[in-house]
């Protein structure tokens, strides 16, 4: 087992890892709309996702892995009108290979966003192809 750390994407706001690297596979921590330095992204929800996405492949690009690799994502959402949004930034990513999803209504995230995404992916650099 493995901790895996970036500067490239938010610390931790809490007692956890960005990720950790097991077994072949990458599990990585929820991800909230921050900038690298803990700042919150300002805009909608397009805007957050980008950004979160964007973190997303910077924590596993430091564990050799990159969103190519994600076969799973869980996305929260505090307001599921947010959805389609959420879908048109997604797709942007993730250009026809797309990993299995879970995406679920939840009450409340950290620091009050409404949006957090969590991921995992295959720890090689291998592309995978359905």
């Amino acid at each position: 087992m493995k901790i895996v750390t970036t500067n490239n994407a938010p610390a931790a706001i809490g007692p956890y890892s960005q990720a950790i690297k097991a077994g072949g596979l990458i599990f990585t921590s929820g991800q909230i709309p921050l900038t690298p330095d803990g700042k919150l992204v300002d805009g909608d929800i397009h805007d957050q996702t980008r950004q979160i996405l964007i973190n997303l492949n910077h924590v596993l690009e430091a564990a050799g892995s990159s969103l190519q690799q994600i076969v799973k994502t869980t996305i929260y959402l505090t307001d599921m009108d947010d959805f389609i949004a959420v879908n048109t930034v997604y797709a942007e990513f993730f250009a026809g290979s797309f990993p299995a999803r879970s995406t679920v209504s939840v009450k409340c995230l950290p620091k009050n966003v409404n949006i957090e995404i969590d991921a995992i992916a295959l720890a090689s650099d291998q592309e995978y192809h359905f």
